[in-house]
């Protein structure tokens, strides 16, 4: 079994949307990856992008620049 460790955990509203951020970001070599929404948070659908929480600015700032919408974006150990 896996160890848990802290995580960013962005949610979205729509599929739509989890995908776009995928495709930004191995575009913009932004490590990280699509998992389904940890059980302790709920989103609209189902799908969240892991990634380092160090890189939360970065994720942040370049999601508004693609015009990508996030339902929230917290910390959850993972």
């Amino acid at each position: 079994m896996r160890k848990k460790e802290l995580k960013l955990i962005v949610t979205f509203h729509t599929t739509t949307d989890a995908m776009a951020m995928e495709k930004m970001c191995k575009e913009q070599n932004i490590s990280g990856r699509l998992i389904p929404v940890p059980r302790a948070i709920s989103a609209g659908c189902g799908l969240s992008w892991c990634a380092d929480p160090k890189q939360s600015e970065i994720i942040s700032t370049e999601m508004k620049r693609a015009g990508i919408k996030a339902q929230a974006l917290q910390e959850c150990m993972v």
